[in-house]
C-alpha cells in the first residue's frame, strides 16, 4: 500500500503468493512426513526402557480379547451384548462385543428368512 505504482505492486502480490505456496509446500511435506512414519518403530527405540513393560501389557491384552471373544461366542441375547458393549472401555473390546452384534443379527435374519428349496421353484 505505500507505492502508487501498479507495476511494483503486482510484483509484491506475486512474491506474497510465491512464499504463501512455498510455505504450503512445506506443510504438505512436513504433513507427509509424519503420515507415513513408521509409529511402532520410533516408540520402541524413543521408549526403550518401558518397552518391556509395553510389550507384557500388549500381550495381557491379547489374552484378555481373546477370553472376551470366547465368552462373547456364548452369549446369544444381543441386548446382553448391548450391555456389554456399553460397559466396555477399551476400543478393541467395543469392536468385538460390536462384530458380535452384527453376526448374532445376521443370523437372526437368516432364521427369520424362508428358506426356498431349489425342488420347490421347478
Amino acid at each position: 500500500e505505500a507505492t502508487l505504482d501498479l507495476a511494483e505492486r503486482r510484483r509484491i502480490r506475486s512474491a506474497i503468493r510465491e512464499l504463501q505456496r512455498q510455505e504450503l509446500e512445506r506443510d504438505e511435506e512436513a504433513l507427509a512426513s509424519k503420515r507415513f512414519r513408521p509409529e511402532r518403530g520410533s516408540h520402541r527405540q524413543d521408549d526403550k526402557e518401558n518397552w518391556p513393560r509395553s510389550q507384557r501389557l500388549e500381550e495381557e491384552q491379547q489374552v484378555a480379547l481373546a477370553a472376551l471373544s470366547q465368552r462373547l461366542k456364548a452369549i446369544t441375547d444381543v441386548e446382553e451384548l448391548t450391555k456389554l458393549l456399553r460397559a466396555a472401555g477399551e476400543y478393541e473390546e467395543r469392536k468385538l462385543i460390536r462384530a458380535a452384534i452384527r453376526k448374532l443379527r445376521a443370523e437372526e435374519i437368516e432364521g427369520e428368512a424362508p428358506s426356498v428349496h431349489p425342488e420347490a421353484i421347478t
